[in-house]
């Protein structure tokens, strides 16, 4: 098995186990403090690898790069997971993990404004390919009658836009600092943003934390957080952003069959149906422009 293949199945299981875990430690933690722990874990076991990748690429961080990470951080931290915790808690976890999996299909509107990434066709037909799964699997006729509340369910998918704004945002300097800098050291600080939030606050910090709940914190900070996203680096570095966005496709397949073995949430026709579209725009996304048009017999059409 080839090394790239063995990280992206490794970090689409860790990823595709994060709602689960999420959700079990949302009842011993609040949002801001679970979002703080597991950014601050995760952080941390990526620094040394972080350190030892700038000392290769000869790269001393300055002020510019350490306020450009600090909004990296804001944005992904502050706003993204920690809504995406919000919404955990509150909706199911296959559907939360469905909705946050589509977060490529923004990184490509974002990228476009931010980095001058052309928005073609492909792009467009992904988005609405992606669009209505999204859709049938939100099942928007019993949202309000069923488990899945619409307003935390719109909660998650906020998080969902915005961690594709932080994604978009981080190929701004990600070439010059590096992925696994870039995300340990915006980890850090948005996690360090969070303890001033719980401090300000009067909220709990390690409160919570015992042997029974230890286990559970060191998952998701060790080896989702950290583990994970080192993973995730290592593909793209190997094998480039493409292989690696592989991972966030076997992630929503994933996540529905452990949330129901684990937390025994139903894996509902809508869930399958709109995860096939869903998946559907995922490979679209990858397919070649030319080949995809002949896949759809275009040709002609385009070629008009």
């Amino acid at each position: 098995m080839k090394k790239s293949t063995l990280y992206v199945l490794l970090t689409a299981l860790l990823f595709g186990s994060m709602e689960v875990a999420l959700k079990i430690g949302g009842g011993s933690f609040n949002a801001i403090q679970l979002t703080f722990i597991r950014f601050f874990i995760g952080g941390l076991i990526l620094l040394p690898f972080a350190i030892r990748d700038l000392k290769k690429r000869q790269i001393k961080l300055n002020k510019g790069d350490l306020g450009y990470l600090f909004a990296l951080g804001f944005v992904c931290i502050c706003i993204s997971m920690l809504l995406f915790q919000v919404g955990v808690m509150k909706i199911n976890a296959n559907l939360a993990a469905v909705i946050i999996s589509i977060n490529p299909v923004f990184t490509m509107i974002f990228s476009h404004f931010l980095v001058n990434e052309k928005f073609t066709w492909k792009k467009a037909l992904v988005l609405v390919v992606s669009i209505i799964g999204l859709i049938i699997v939100m099942n928007p006729a019993k949202l309000m009658t069923g488990e899945n509340n619409l307003f935390y369910v719109l909660v998650t998918l906020v998080a969902a836009i915005s961690f594709g704004f932080y994604t978009a945002f981080g190929k701004k300097r990600i070439a010059k600092i590096g992925g696994l800098a870039q995300n340990s050291v915006s980890f850090l600080m948005g996690s360090g943003t969070l303890l001033l939030i719980l401090l300000v606050k009067g909220e709990p910090i390690l409160q919570g934390i015992n042997l029974e709940t230890l286990p559970l914190l060191l998952y998701l900070g060790v080896f989702v957080t950290g583990i994970g996203y080192y993973f995730y680096v290592k593909i793209i570095e190997i094998s480039g952003p493409s292989t690696a966005s592989i991972a966030f496709f076997i992630k929503p397949v994933l996540a529905p069959v452990i949330a129901f073995f684990v937390l025994g949430e139903a894996i509902t026709p809508n869930i399958v149906i709109g995860l096939m579209f869903i998946l559907s725009g995922c490979l679209i996304n990858l397919v070649e422009p030319a080949k995809l048009l002949r896949i759809l017999k275009l040709n002609e059409l385009f070629s008009k």
